[in-house]
């Protein structure tokens, strides 16, 4: 995650250079209040520039920027040491009290909880397991049921159990591939695949399998934080710093009693566990438990308004330019907020996609679009194309659209003939 100052970093590096800012005075960022927070800037200082934010909570690109009250949660956590078991199960009941689940665990990374609750469902009935696993599955349950459309650069999170994946097509494969080897389903929230939510909890349950659903990008709306788990699904992952606007080295793990137990005693702090590396500082844990409480005082419509008008003022912008096309599109299931499709006659404006993204990231400051521009339509739902620009809009701050609305302008009208 951003350190606690990035916004005080944002003042001085999202300012346009040369003649451009002479003349564009308006285009500054507002600052915001934590802007003015004290200290060095390590950012500068090592010779790293932040940028415009035009991608989306991109793991690379640090995801999202912590609000106001989750930096000053931090800081204060940061000047008195705890017990991390006591905070771990403290933080946790309060979570699941909040969210309306059984349990809760706040995790380094809805990766690090995807290996956590795949360890949970293997040494759940067997706590000798947990020294062992992943290389000593003697007597253990190391096959997970997945959907062929829903394998994924995450696997490994999982696979790092000790467990390897049964994929399947269909209700009638997913009824089949059941064994007494199969100790989890694992569902991946996205819009591909042949078998419903509903019915991938309903079967495992059948047969008394724990069934696990990585939601990490899944928030907004806000409901999903429980709708999953209310579904009847044992196991729920979100990611702590997309969405939710936590640090982003944070994620939930929600669910079954049983089951959240069983992570937390696969889970640092404790020693000789798979999770020992997968260690949450008190800061952390503390900056998390702020961000749901932040998320949950926003409101769906007036978060969704807010990235329309955003989109809105970037498209008004670029359309003056001659064949140039907009469209605000809504991802079916993650990242589900407002998103800005800008395409254009490649005969007129000589330029691909991911040659306009290469130039807003090289500009003064430096923006960066959302990485499937110019590629392929994405996984997520986002449409593709190689003349197709991605403008994400939810992680702008304020008046930072007026900024990408001007460069992206100016880059396409370069490139008109």
């Amino acid at each position: 995650m951003a350190a606690i100052n990035r916004r005080e970093l944002l003042r001085n590096a999202f300012l346009i250079g040369g003649n451009v800012a002479a003349s564009s005075a308006h285009l500054e960022p507002q600052r915001s209040a934590a802007s003015q927070a004290t200290g060095v800037d390590y950012y500068q200082k090592l010779g790293i520039t932040p940028f415009i934010n035009a991608a989306g909570t991109y793991t690379v690109l640090s995801a999202s920027t912590m609000p106001p009250q989750v930096q000053a949660a931090i800081a204060v956590a940061a000047e008195h040491p705890v017990n991390l078991k006591e905070l771990l199960v403290a933080s946790g009941e309060y979570l699941a009290k909040r969210l309306h689940c059984e349990s809760a665990l706040v995790t380094c990374g809805a990766a690090a909880a995807l290996t956590l609750g795949t360890a949970a469902c293997v040494t759940v009935a067997n706590q000798n397991a947990i020294l062992g696993i992943p290389t000593d599955m003697a007597g253990l349950k190391n096959e997970v049921l997945v959907q062929r459309t829903h394998r994924y650069d995450y696997d490994h999170a999982v696979r790092n159990a000790g467990v390897r994946f049964v994929e399947v097509d269909t209700v009638d494969d997913y009824q089949r591939a059941f064994t007494d080897q199969t100790a989890m389903a694992h569902f991946f929230n996205a819009g591909e695949g042949k078998i419903s939510r509903e019915d991938w909890v309903r079967i495992a349950h059948q047969h008394g399998v724990p069934c696990f659903n990585d939601a990490a990008a899944d928030v907004p709306p806000i409901s999903n934080l429980w709708n999953y788990t209310q579904m009847g699904f044992d196991l729920v992952t979100f990611s702590g710093g997309k969405g939710l606007r936590g640090p982003q080295c944070t994620g939930l793990l929600l669910g079954r009693r049983d089951l959240i137990q069983a992570a937390s005693q696969n889970n640092s702090p404790n020693s000789n566990t798979i999770g020992r590396g997968m260690k949450v500082a008190k800061e952390e844990i503390v900056g998390l438990v702020a961000a749901v409480d932040w998320f949950l005082e926003q409101e769906d419509e007036k978060l969704q308004t807010e990235f329309q008008q955003r989109a809105e003022r970037i498209a008004a912008q670029v359309r003056m330019l001659p064949t140039v096309q907009t469209q605000i599109f809504v991802p079916p299931v993650a990242n589900r907020v407002p998103h800005l499709l800008v395409t254009y006659d490649p005969s007129h404006i000589k330029i691909t996609g991911t040659q306009v993204m290469e130039k807003m990231r090289q500009g003064n400051p430096r923006i960066e679009l959302n990485p499937g521009t110019g590629g392929p339509p994405a996984s997520a739902g986002l449409p593709g194309g190689q003349n197709t620009i991605i403008v994400g809009v939810w992680m702008l701050q304020p008046g930072e659209d007026a900024i990408v609305a001007h460069h992206l302008h100016e880059v396409l009208r370069a490139a008109a003939s």
